[in-house]
């Protein structure tokens, strides 16, 4: 029997499969492009790493030290992915920025050490300037506006953050089709 992961402590890949529909949409492939995750190395960095090596492009990670995705994922995938103390550094030229709370479900109780550690590391319309031109902006919801984004990156033009999350019923209607699809009468 299929079983979707919609979301664990490690992985969110039916995220990953509306970030990279809501990509193509705006974009065509990613395929050979560079993005950048800024943030916690949460379930949704491991499954940026996951993606770069399945859909053939560079990750650049942004985060303070002692926050780095699982360490078994990042040495499997070392030819796709590196760390950076320096946001500014990890997203010149990049493709996609992509961010998450800094803070995720049962991490409340570090809510105020998080916001220290990760101060730096807030994306904003300044930070996208440094991106490529045509980059674009993502967060799988729901976001903290003044933490790790800024008041107003949500509003920025290069956000698809709406159409990103209206892809998430999209990509995992897909999703369970594709899985189905043997198990369904023709």
């Amino acid at each position: 029997v299929p079983v979707i992961n919609a979301l664990t402590d490690d992985y969110h890949p039916c995220q990953l499969l509306a970030d990279m529909q809501t990509y193509q949409e705006h974009r065509g492939s990613i395929r050979g492009k560079t993005v950048t995750y800024i943030g916690d190395g949460n379930n949704m960095c491991n499954s940026y790493i996951n993606a770069a090596h399945l859909l053939d492009f560079t990750l650049n990670i942004a985060c303070p030290e002692g926050f780095e995705p699982m360490p078994a994922l990042l040495e499997k995938h070392q030819q796709r992915v590196k760390i950076f103390r320096d946001p500014a550094q990890a997203v010149l030229g990049s493709h996609l920025v992509v961010t998450d709370v800094w803070a995720s479900m049962g991490q409340e109780e570090e809510q105020q050490e998080r916001e220290k550690q990760f101060s730096d590391f807030q994306v904003s319309p300044a930070l996208m300037d440094l991106a490529s031109e045509d980059a674009l902006f993502m967060h799988c919801l729901p976001a903290h506006r003044g933490e790790e984004i800024s008041m107003d990156m949500l509003d920025d033009s290069r956000s698809v953050v709406w159409e990103e999350a209206e892809n998430r019923l999209h990509a995992q209607k897909a999703l369970i089709e594709h899985l189905c699809r043997d198990l369904l009468p023709e």
